[in-house]
């Protein structure tokens, strides 16, 4: 259980970074979530204060994940930590995508947007189960 903290905290670091990169991949490929995004009808303000707790996320889903990740890594018998760490990054995207599609019918963003966010979430999903698996045994 010690490790499950400093382990939550890097896997939240990754997260933040990964997000950030992919967001930005994003946004050159399609110019048009910038504009989606900086929408203050859609979305705070970067300069509100509130908009701190934005950068919070990751941290908080990183140490979900550790913990997470510690209670269940019994379940995945994968023969390799990467193809372990994955499956459970996978399982964490499935259970994103109800709520993206929530997300589209209900708020008034757009399917680039949406499909943006299920990818980015995708790829952190991996990334920080695999770090989970190999750190937390």
């Amino acid at each position: 259980m010690k490790k499950v903290i400093p382990i939550g905290l890097l896997a939240g670091l990754l997260i933040l970074i990964v997000g950030m990169l992919i967001s930005q991949l994003f946004q050159l490929a399609a110019p048009e979530l910038k504009s989606e995004y900086e929408n203050t009808e859609l979305f705070r303000s970067m300069n509100d204060p509130i908009m701190s707790l934005f950068y919070i996320h990751p941290f908080v889903l990183g140490m979900f994940f550790s913990w997470v990740w510690n209670l269940t890594k019994r379940l995945f018998m994968q023969q390799h930590i990467w193809q372990r760490g994955s499956v459970f990054g996978l399982i964490y995207w499935l259970t994103t995508l109800p709520g993206m599609l929530i997300s589209f019918s209900s708020f008034q963003v757009s399917l680039t947007m949406v499909v943006s966010w299920s990818l980015a979430a995708l790829v952190e999903g991996l990334l920080a189960g695999i770090l989970c698996a190999k750190m937390i045994r």
